[in-house]
């Protein structure tokens, strides 16, 4: 059960490697309440050991904010990327 104080709700991260190029990427998914109390799904992606690109959106409600994350996780293993 997630800390009722902490903004965080939900974590993912997603790798991928590409041995020929000597390349590995990451796709991060994360549910956050800010202190208004806003539900966001920030992304954040790029080639590990930069600080990569981050994208933001709001949501009315938690379970919108999940199931958004569930389908950017999917498309995101569908390119080869895998739980980290």
């Amino acid at each position: 059960m997630p800390d009722a104080r902490s903004p965080i709700r939900h974590h993912l991260v997603l790798y991928r490697c590409n041995p020929e190029q000597g390349r590995a990427r990451f796709f991060s998914l994360m549910i956050e309440r800010d202190l208004f109390g806003t539900i966001r799904l920030v992304r954040n992606w790029g080639f590990v050991g930069s600080k990569g690109q981050e994208k933001v959106e709001i949501f009315s409600d938690e379970a919108k904010a999940a199931a958004a994350l569930e389908r950017w996780a999917d498309a995101q293993r569908q390119k080869g990327y895998g739980d980290l």
